[in-house]
Order: structure tokens, then C-alpha cells, then sequence
């Protein structure tokens, strides 16, 4: 079995700034992932050419389920406003997505709250801006493998320090209550250290993701709860594979059970 998170930056390459449908498509389909977690993910946005850049991975997968989570309805950077139930799916939404080759049995999605302060953040061709903080989402998935349940969620948390710990605190609570093993595959914005001393999960990889051109630290991580960790198998590959879009390098972790 292959997990992998994947912070897309809605698609867009570094090299021309552009968004193309088979760049994402190709990048993903290099990962050969079962289970894919994505953040960064824009859906119906006019800076990706309105792309559902979701069901272009399940395709680049060959993965039947996927779901896509919104955290805000417009556009980063730009106006928006935290999604609400009642959001038209015609707007352009930004979130988060899951994207799995094995059937779902339940999903479960939980707000994550955006920190109450403004912090500066680097906007391409804005420069450095002070902007309030996005909610955030956890996206889980029960899932129905070979071998038996297997919970995996995944999420894209605040920059802003401690707060994103509180928010990574909270996402460890929302999944007590599905099946184990569980993974939580996301960018959290925070080192190795941090995560692992704020969850006790143990991180099934420990390498560099960011940024991608030379990556000098991990912000992308792959965990699982200890309890019930051995169920997982042992992990005989770990990569992070220099693709053509975003400014982050996918993670990619394959077991074996």
C-alpha cells in the first residue's frame, strides 16, 4: 500500500506561475498512491481554469472515491469567506481532498477553526501582506482495504504558530472515534519534532518537503497513531519526488503487510 500527501498550490508550477490540467495529472499519477492527501486544492477557481482539480487526481489514480472539503468559498489572498453548508458549489471553494483506490465506508469532516490574528504571509506578485487567518478542515475516510479498516485523514493547518498545534490537538481528538490503524497524512505547517511531541504519533517518514526546489525542512508528514501502528506493516520505501507542480514535494510512503 502507497499514502501520500501532496500540497498542491491549486496546481500551479513554479517554473511559468501557470496552471495546467495535465501537469497536476501527471505529477499525481507519479505518485501511484492508494490513498492521496491533498491540500492546497482549488475547485471551480478562475486562477486554475476553473478546474476540479479533485476529480483530475482520482483520474490520474484511477481511484473511483474521492471528496473534496472546502475551507472557504472565493479566493486566498484575494475575498472570501469561511465555506458554510449552504455555499452554492458553483463558487470557487479551496480546501482540501482525499482521494482513495480502496471503497469508503464513512466520512467524517470537522472544522478546524482559523486562529483570531492577522499574520504576515507571502502572496506571489503581492509581496508580504498581513492577512487574517483561513479556517481550516479535517477530512477523514473509513476504509475498506484488504486487510481489514483502515482510518485515514488528512488536513492543512494554520501558519500561525501554537495556534496550528491547537489545531493539530484537535484533529488527533476528531479520530479517536474511527476504527484503527489510523493515519494522518497533511501539510501542519510545523517540523517533525513539534508533531510528534504534541500527538505521541509516530511519523512513518522523515524527510525534507520544502520548499521543493532544494528542500530544507519537513512540513508534510505522514503519522499513525501508535495504537494499533503494527496492523500498517513495516515501511520499505519512502519518497519525495521532485514533480512539476507547487512549492512543495510530495510525500510518499509504501508499507508492507
Amino acid at each position: 500500500m502507497r499514502l501520500a500527501t501532496f500540497n498542491l498550490l491549486h496546481g500551479r508550477s513554479l517554473s511559468d506561475g501557470t496552471v495546467h490540467a495535465d501537469r497536476v495529472h501527471a505529477a499525481v499519477a507519479d505518485l501511484d498512491a492508494d490513498v492521496l492527501g491533498l491540500q492546497e486544492v482549488d475547485r471551480a477557481q478562475p486562477r486554475s481554469g476553473l478546474l476540479d482539480l479533485t476529480a483530475v487526481a482520482a483520474d490520474a489514480l484511477g481511484a473511483s472515491t474521492h471528496r473534496f472539503a472546502a475551507a472557504v468559498v472565493g479566493t486566498p489572498g484575494q475575498a472570501w469567506e469561511p465555506w458554510h453548508s449552504g455555499a452554492d458549489i458553483g463558487h470557487p471553494q479551496y480546501g482540501i481532498a482525499l482521494v482513495s483506490r480502496f471503497p469508503v465506508v464513512r466520512w467524517q469532516v470537522t472544522s478546524l477553526p482559523a486562529a483570531p490574528v492577522r499574520s504576515p504571509v507571502y502572496v506571489p506578485d503581492g509581496g508580504l501582506l498581513l492577512l487574517r487567518d483561513e479556517p481550516r478542515v479535517l477530512l477523514a475516510a473509513v476504509l475498506d482495504t484488504p486487510g481489514g479498516p483502515l482510518t485515514v485523514a488528512t488536513t492543512h493547518l494554520s501558519f500561525v504558530p501554537g495556534w496550528n498545534v491547537r489545531q493539530l490537538r484537535a484533529a488527533v481528538r476528531a479520530l479517536r472515534g474511527l476504527p484503527g490503524p489510523r493515519v494522518l497524512l497533511g501539510d501542519l505547517n510545523m517540523p517533525g519534532g513539534p508533531v510528534r511531541a504534541f500527538t505521541g504519533w509516530r511519523p512513518l517518514a522523515r524527510a525534507a518537503t520544502f520548499p521543493s526546489p532544494a528542500p530544507k525542512t519537513q512540513l508534510d508528514h505522514v503519522l499513525a497513531d501508535p495504537r494499533g501502528v503494527a496492523a500498517l506493516g513495516r515501511v520499505v520505501q519512502v519518497r519525495t519526488p521532485h514533480v512539476a507542480v507547487s512549492d512543495h514535494r510530495p510525500l510518499v510512503v509504501r508499507l508492507d503487510r
